[in-house]
């Protein structure tokens, strides 16, 4: 069967009225989630959002070190701004920057016991406002299919990255 012709600008297939209204509800939430995350750890323990995630992320690493490119595509975040944020943690006592020891081109960002213990005393605070916005209203059903969900869009996303 001959292939048929694709046209230069199809049709877009719009959204139901359901569909915009999910949609509308998600980008809401995508939004308005980190702020209020946001909020809490700013009032609390003087951290953004991305700063605690760092810091987070940072413990989670053997030695809590961590490459700066490495760091960087954990935050989402381009370079020069992850930089910005790890010299106004450093300035704080609770990053600190040495060169890779196995090659001396790249900086790994350390997780100092100061970082940490401020991390510590930060997280029973971040994670009860977890509980509350997500978690506690929501069942066990509707966890599951939100990690679901989740899990699909990030696949789906993952899928296109890889073409590009």
């Amino acid at each position: 069967m001959p292939e048929q012709p694709r046209h230069p600008n199809p049709q877009p297939r719009w959204l139901s009225a359901a569909e915009r209204e999910t949609w509308q509800q998600f980008a809401m939430m995508l939004h308005r989630l980190p702020a209020a995350l946001g909020a809490q750890l700013q009032k609390d323990a003087d951290l953004s959002y991305i700063e605690y995630y760092v810091l987070a992320g940072l413990s989670d690493q053997p030695e809590r070190r961590m490459r700066m490119s490495d760091l960087a595509v954990l935050a989402h975040s381009e370079q020069s701004r992850l930089s910005h944020m790890i010299s106004r943690l450093e300035r704080r006592g609770f990053v600190r920057r040495e060169p890779d020891p196995t090659n001396g081109r790249y900086t790994h960002a350390i997780l100092t016991d100061a970082g940490h213990a401020h991390l510590v005393g930060a997280a029973p605070g971040h994670v009860a406002r977890v509980r509350d916005l997500v978690f506690d209203v929501l069942d066990p059903a509707e966890l599951d299919n939100l990690r679901t969900a989740a899990q699909k869009i990030s696949e789906s996303i993952d899928r296109r990255e890889q073409r590009k």
